[in-house]
């Protein structure tokens, strides 16, 4: 017999899942502040083998609108450039010889709407994958009643599944409002 505490338990894992994906996602796009994981998913041909490129360079945040990246290895240079000139970013870094500074430029009203798109369509994804979760769940428990488990004991489950759920997608347009406040601000 399925217990109810493990069905829920389990939704409530991939809804967790759901907001960690998201806040990821969120990290990756820029707000017109420069920050070190915008070059989280950037991945540079070292020896032969793909590698994050935190693996091969320090990389800092001198000011609100610059990143410094310093290879440990001189010929990384034109490697790393390369990376994130074919990274979706759009930014086009300097190489000075000793480091590669990565300008932040500021961002235009056109590319601002596009940025707050983009974060309600990760939103968007994330809110799909904790209704499916939810969903996951409640069919979980259809199956349990017909294995054993009293229906007024499913009805209470469900219940308590939906206020999770609610509490989950709240907590979503929660991180969408302030991710979008911070896109907005000038």
């Amino acid at each position: 017999m399925v217990d109810v505490k493990t069905c829920i338990d389990s939704s409530q894992e991939k809804m967790d899942m759901a907001i960690m994906y998201l806040e990821e996602s969120l990290a990756h796009i820029r707000a017109g502040k420069a920050s070190p994981r915008l070059l989280d998913g950037i991945r540079v041909d070292s020896y032969g083998s793909m590698v994050p490129l935190s693996n091969v360079a320090a990389i800092n945040t001198p000011d609100a609108r610059s990143i410094v990246i310093k290879p440990w290895d001189k010929g990384m240079f034109r490697p790393i450039e390369k990376a994130i000139i074919d990274s979706d970013l759009g930014i086009m870094p300097e190489n000075n010889g000793e480091m590669i500074r990565i300008g932040i430029p500021p961002l235009t009203e056109e590319r601002r709407k596009q940025l707050a798109k983009q974060c309600k369509a990760e939103g968007e994804t994330a809110k799909v994958s904790v209704r499916n979760a939810r969903r996951d769940g409640i069919d979980a428990l259809k199956k349990a009643v017909k294995d054993g488990l009293a229906e007024d004991e499913q009805k209470n489950a469900e219940a308590k599944l939906q206020k999770i759920h609610d509490k989950y997608i709240k907590q979503i347009d929660e991180m969408l409002a302030e991710k979008d406040k911070e896109i907005m601000t000038v």
